[in-house]
């Protein structure tokens, strides 16, 4: 879906500014690019410290979360570099089964957001 495409980079692109003060380097894919390679994978977020990979972090929409994405996930955890998973709040709940599922929920970092809209 378009707005998802839309929205996944948009967060992608304030992470990477929020998380600036902490990482001396942060390497983007947005969704569906291949410009910054991490072991064969392409993880939305690379965080670097003077050169060396710290983590790496996926970004979710809700339509995302399938347990085909969490085969991927179990991937890059064989690196050995820490994951963070960044999902809509209400789906952090079925992320966290999906992970014990998987066997990699304590090896995964899950951050979750939301979006807060007050009408008059």
């Amino acid at each position: 879906m378009e707005s998802d495409k839309i929205f996944h980079d948009w967060l992608v692109r304030h992470l990477k500014v929020r998380l600036a003060k902490d990482y001396t380097d942060i390497a983007v894919n947005l969704d569906g690019e291949r410009r910054h390679a991490f072991e064969g994978h392409y993880p939305d977020l690379i965080l670097k410290n003077l050169g060396m990979v710290m983590a790496v972090v996926e970004v979710e929409t809700e339509a995302g979360i399938t347990p085909d994405k969490v085969r991927q996930w179990k991937e890059f955890l064989k690196s050995g570099t820490r994951l963070i998973v960044m999902v809509p709040e209400r789906t952090k709940a079925k992320t966290t089964s999906l992970l014990w599922d998987a066997g990699i929920a304590s090896e995964v970092s899950v951050g979750s957001y939301d979006i807060k809209i007050n009408m008059p």
